[in-house]
């Protein structure tokens, strides 16, 4: 995990820094030890209507094999997927600034449970109608996948509209994402913002 090089100019990473960045659009990864900002033009994003998976992943998630759980162990969440032998952007300043949003209800995990041990699962930030989703890990075949199905699902049920993924991967297209230009994502960002609702309640 990258450690940070402290510049005098660069603004701490407070949860008031990343709630405005979101925002307005841009997330922050760890390069080479300082943090920089990202607005992505394209942007990759997963529409809600039309997320696929595929019926032998419906089946698993409804079997009941992997058992769904939300915000139970978020720091393991994150650093299990800053845990890459080719490195990772996920710095202990980030994991840091993130648990902090998580403690203020902004920041959460969904996970995969299987045999009393978390399997895989993904964390990300939520704004009203908008979930960032910022990383995915798997120690079992699949409870990656298991728990983007279970956040999808939670999205819908809850009145979300805008599931974010930043970057385009063949992963995430096998899924439905694709790329918008970052103008048409800003107006359904300031769109799913305006929404009065929350990923997280009764």
């Amino acid at each position: 995990m990258s450690g940070r090089r402290r510049d005098d100019a660069d603004p701490p990473l407070t949860p008031e820094l990343l709630v405005r960045a979101y925002a307005a659009g841009a997330f922050p990864m760890d390069v080479q030890g300082r943090i920089r900002w990202f607005s992505p033009d394209p942007r990759a994003i997963i529409p809600l209507e039309d997320f696929h998976a595929s019926r032998t992943l419906m089946q698993l998630y409804r079997s009941g094999r992997f058992e769904i759980r939300m915000n139970t162990r978020f720091r393991e969440v994150m650093e299990a997927c800053a845990d890459r032998p080719e490195g990772t952007w996920i710095s202990a300043e980030i994991i840091e600034a993130y648990v902090e949003l998580h403690r203020l209800g902004l920041a959460h995990s969904v996970e995969a449970w299987r045999d009393g041990e978390l399997a895989g699962g993904l964390y990300g930030v939520a704004l009203r109608g908008a979930f960032f989703g910022e990383s995915m890990f798997h120690r079992r075949t699949d409870a990656s996948k298991v728990a983007l199905v279970a956040l999808v699902e939670r999205m819908r049920h809850r009145g979300l509209t805008l599931l974010d993924v930043q970057f385009l991967t063949p992963h995430l297209q096998r899924f439905g994402a694709r790329e918008i230009p970052r103008s048409t994502y800003l107006r359904r960002l300031q769109a799913a913002l305006r929404r009065e609702v929350d990923l997280i309640g009764d």
